[in-house]
């Protein structure tokens, strides 16, 4: 692993790595971030079609209209506001309000209750968790055969939760407001970045669309990594949304995103930047000078190297000693699959080559190793 002279940058993201999630203007973003330092891992989730250019939809709306459901669900707040705006595009947004207006409407969570209320209309039922499986629980519970239920959907086909009414007897509709048209590679990309949030092997991801969220939390889903996905942005990567309607379906996970007081994307690459320098680079003065540790970079007075995980894990427990001592037992912990009686020793001479000065790790004699501070 070589060491490259670098300038010191505090403000910089040299040795972080940064997910971005977006399609439109991804490369002004970008380009941002590698300009200041970052890797940059690029995993556009989605594109919307434009509502006029949404045949399908209204197709489906007259669908709606014509068979006049028993039972409406509503699973998101963006898909019923883009649903009357496609309506009323088309002169049938009056249709749909009567429509929906003598149907039992089901919501998905509070968000979606929202919307629904600001089309003056009224819901019977809301799931417990915000998830469309209890929301299909309730009309199980209640029964549906016979009945027509019309359910719009939140960017792709919940195939599990439409059999399971049409399985007990309901004759199922659907809707898709917004429609997800992957862009080129995103079947393989999007999972790549869903399992590297979940190894923690990223330190940002950057949201600028509420979708966006509600994508990745659908393709997780199917991916059995949900709640992996949702416990690595609560501890260990942070999320970053470019304003209060993006961060929603992530703090609806419990998750707290950093957001910029203006909802730019300029604002956005800043608070970044900001949030990096201040809370995830760590500082250490040693005798041969200042040590940064930024992401999988050690910065020694300019000097720069890029350690893997097994040598940077090691550094972290030493530099977070701050010059005390540490056994061969304690730092053997840091090499869980490491066997051999010699692993240390290697493990520890392969850090030393990996830094920028191998002095900064240094040797106590019968006693085991400490950040020469």
């Amino acid at each position: 692993m070589s060491a490259a002279a670098v300038p010191p940058d505090t403000g910089s993201l040299t040795g972080f790595r940064i997910g971005v999630t977006s399609d439109r203007r991804s490369s002004d973003l970008i380009e941002a971030l590698e300009r200041r330092g970052a890797a940059v891992m690029h995993a556009p989730v989605l594109k919307i079609a434009p509502v006029e250019q949404d045949r399908q939809l209204l197709e489906d709306t007259a669908a709606v209209l014509a068979a006049r459901p028993d039972i409406s669900v509503i699973t998101t707040a963006y898909g019923m506001r883009r649903w009357f705006e496609a309506a009323d595009a088309a002169g049938l947004g009056e249709d749909l309000t009567d429509v929906l207006e003598r149907s039992r409407i089901y919501v998905r969570g509070p968000k979606a209750r929202g919307a629904v209320r600001a089309a003056g209309l009224d819901d019977v039922g809301i799931s417990h968790d915000e998830r469309t499986s209890s929301v299909v629980d309730m009309l199980l519970a209640e029964g549906v055969r016979g009945l027509t239920v019309a359910v719009q959907q939140h960017g792709y086909s919940d195939a599990c939760q439409l059999e399971r009414l049409r399985a007990a007897g309901a004759a199922v509709l659907t809707v898709t407001p917004y429609r997800w048209v992957k862009p080129e590679g995103a079947d393989d990309k999007v999972p790549r970045l869903i399992e590297a949030v979940c190894a923690r092997r990223l330190d940002v991801v950057t949201f600028t669309s509420a979708p966006a969220v509600d994508a990745l939390w659908s393709t997780a889903q199917e991916m059995g990594l949900y709640g992996q996905l949702a416990d690595a942005f609560r501890s260990g990567v942070v999320a970053a949304a470019v304003g209060p309607v993006t961060a929603q379906p992530l703090a609806d996970a419990g998750i707290r995103p950093i957001m910029p007081e203006r909802y730019r994307m300029g604002a956005l690459i800043r608070l970044v930047v900001e949030h990096i320098s201040e809370h995830l680079v760590d500082r250490y003065d040693t005798a041969l000078g200042e040590v940064q540790i930024r992401g999988r970079t050690v910065l020694l007075d300019g000097e720069r190297a890029d350690l893997s995980p097994a040598p940077m894990a090691l550094f972290r427990v030493l530099a977070a000693a701050g010059g005390a001592v540490l056994t061969r037992d304690a730092m053997a912990e840091c090499l869980p699959d490491a066997t051999a009686d010699n692993a240390l020793d290697m493990a520890v001479s392969r850090l030393r080559q990996a830094l920028p000065d191998p002095r900064l790790v240094a040797t106590v004699v019968k006693r085991g190793y400490r950040l020469n501070v």
